[in-house]
């Protein structure tokens, strides 16, 4: 029996809030708002909607908890918003109502179960499923939690249209400064149409399109996926939450932070990167950072979806730590400073520049850190100066378009983060041995420069083993006899052969660093089909998701049949060659 199941409310009753005193404007979503409507038409709702819960004060009663909630939605506008649209279309304007209602359901209880924040969490969770209606529904599902008529919590959800997870911190923030009597000072934070404005002027504009060449920089040059590996094959993965909770680590961080003069945030990071760099075998990480737009003063209370990934590439080809976090604090500076961009321009160039390339671009790596945002995620981030020297606590399993998320909720006065890593990659003792390694990682360079060389000594973390047939191909890790496999299938059976022996020019420039790197060349046997390189690209192209190691041919050699010793590269050279070509003919 689950933790929600086993604690029915006693009565269930919805309270209509009205509201009033706001004013009513129309204009233009901002990027934010467009990147999260295109994945929340896209995605499941219960991976796309988020959620929090907010632990009322001791005393707290009903009818000042709603009144507060009723503050926080004429305060801010985003809790009034809808983004009408055309059926099939996606919304390109928001509308402010000046008055409305919303809906409040109350769950009240004799009893609670003996953890009634995880319970609390479990009744927010499953109020995720369902998608938000973005033309005309409140864009908050409010319940409170109550024992014998008090508000314990508020369990609620948001469209990820109107707030982030760090809108929500200051939501809450804000809800208990309201029930302590307190007076809020006025928003300073742009509001959503503000900012619209913003990205809209010529200035804005500049930055969008600076943005869309660093991301394209590095979809043209970087790893197509970081788990390149066997068993990475599903696209969505349902990862459980690993948390970590380290005295032990905090102290590191802040060893090193002594020692080198890094910025906290920036000296975890660097292991961050350092030990999965390791773990893939890669000579870069790339990684998505969504809290980036939050770390401008200006928007770090908005409530507002601020989520646009920044994205973060570091070249860990280095000696030794020390040199490492020298260059992480540019990369994320530059990852930072190119985390604004027109989110339909951001897509039509990434479908643009992996067709061109032969790659499918993986966000496989997240890297969130809200530990130094002013306000955090409450459900996880307390402070707790007296806590464990190591602590290692599994939690729930969630759907994930990604193979390893980390949220970052504290480094002082406790090392405190949680993992989502895919199970398939990851034993749950790998997962902790992760961690555990990321924690000792940075005990070593507390105390001194460390070698990249020796990171599986240092920490218990071994690269992962890909077999004898993968091979670095264009800066990604790829199997030639995959692609083939893959290739065969896409074209209905045809005969395939791969190889990385014969040179060709490679389809997307020099690897980073300026390694030479072979390229990929693929002899398809078409038979009397009507096969061009053109058409043998495309078919590869549409199965490449969820295929991480996978990368298109440079190069199409199309013969009539196969060689008798269809294995042998030189055999398929003495066929008659029909057609050869890249295939990158633009895809209309």
């Amino acid at each position: 029996m689950s933790e929600r199941e086993s604690a029915l409310p006693k009565s269930t009753r919805t309270v209509t809030v009205p509201y009033a005193g706001g004013t009513e404007r129309r204009g233009p979503v901002t990027m934010g708002q467009a990147n999260m409507i295109r994945c929340i038409l896209r995605d499941d709702p219960a991976h796309i909607n988020i959620h929090d819960v907010w632990p009322a004060p001791p005393g707290t009663r009903l009818e000042p908890a709603i009144d507060a909630l009723r503050a926080l939605v004429v305060r801010h506008e985003a809790l009034r918003t809808t983004f009408p649209h055309a059926p099939g279309a996606a919304p390109r304007e928001q509308v402010v109502a000046a008055e409305g209602e919303f809906t409040v359901t109350v769950l009240d209880h004799a009893d609670l179960p003996g953890e009634p924040a995880r319970y609390a969490d479990a009744v927010a969770r499953g109020a995720r499923a369902g998608r938000f209606a973005l033309d005309r529904e409140f864009p908050l599902r409010l319940a409170l939690i109550a024992l014998d008529g008090a508000p314990v919590f508020v369990a609620l959800v948001s469209s990820h249209a109107v707030a982030d997870g760090s809108a929500l911190a200051v939501l809450r923030e804000e809800w208990l400064t309201l029930l302590a009597g307190e007076t809020l000072p006025p928003p300073t934070a742009p509001t959503p149409l503000e900012l619209a404005a913003e990205e809209a002027s010529p200035a804005g504009r500049r930055r969008s399109e600076a943005s869309l060449a660093h991301w394209e920089r590095i979809l043209r040059t970087g790893p197509q996926a970081m788990f390149a590996e066997p068993g990475a094959a599903d696209i969505d993965v349902r990862p459980p939450q690993l948390t970590l909770r380290s005295r032990r680590g905090a102290r590191a961080v802040a060893l090193v932070a002594e020692r080198t003069g890094g910025l906290p945030s920036t000296v975890l990071l660097t292991a961050w990167c350092a030990l999965i760099a390791h773990r893939t075998g890669q000579t870069s990480c790339v990684a998505a950072v969504p809290t980036s737009n939050r770390f401008q003063s200006r928007l770090a209370r908005s409530v507002n979806t601020l989520s646009q990934d920044a994205l973060l590439s570091l070249d860990v080809r280095v000696p030794s730590f020390d040199l490492l976090l020298r260059k992480a604090w540019g990369a994320a500076l530059n990852a930072y400073r190119h985390s604004q961009f027109d989110s339909l321009g951001l897509w039509e160039m990434i479908e643009r520049v992996t067709f061109e390339r032969g790659s499918h671009f993986a966000r496989d790596v997240v890297f969130n850190d809200v530990s130094m945002l002013p306000a955090t995620l409450a459900t996880e981030a307390a402070p707790d100066a007296a806590g464990p020297e190591l602590d290692l606590c599994w939690g729930p399993v969630q759907e994930l378009p990604t193979r390893l998320l980390s949220f970052v909720y504290q480094t002082a006065p406790l090392l405190h983060l949680s993992v989502w890593a895919d199970p398939a990659l990851f034993t749950r003792d790998e997962t902790e041995g992760f961690l555990v390694g990321l924690v000792r990682l940075l005990e070593a360079a507390g105390t001194g420069d460390v070698p990249l060389a020796s990171l599986t000594e240092v920490t218990g973390v071994r690269p992962v083993e890909r077999g004898p047939h993968w091979r670095r191909v264009d800066g990604s890790w790829i199997s030639p006899p995959a692609v083939a496999h893959t290739l065969s299938q896409a074209l209905d059976g045809l005969p395939v052969h791969v190889t990385t022996d014969i040179p060709t020019a490679a389809s997307s420039g020099t690897p980073p660093g300026g390694d030479t790197e072979p390229g990929l060349t693929a002899f398809i046997a078409s038979g009397d089909s009507p096969l061009t390189p053109a058409t043998a690209h495309a078919a590869l192209m549409d199965t490449l998701p969820g295929r991480p190691g996978v990368l298109a041919p440079s190069r199409y050699v199309i013969v009539q049949a196969p060689p008798t010793r269809a294995d042998r590269s030189s055999e398929w050279l003495r066929q008659q060659i029909l057609m050869e070509g890249t295939g990158r003919h633009r895809r209309m």
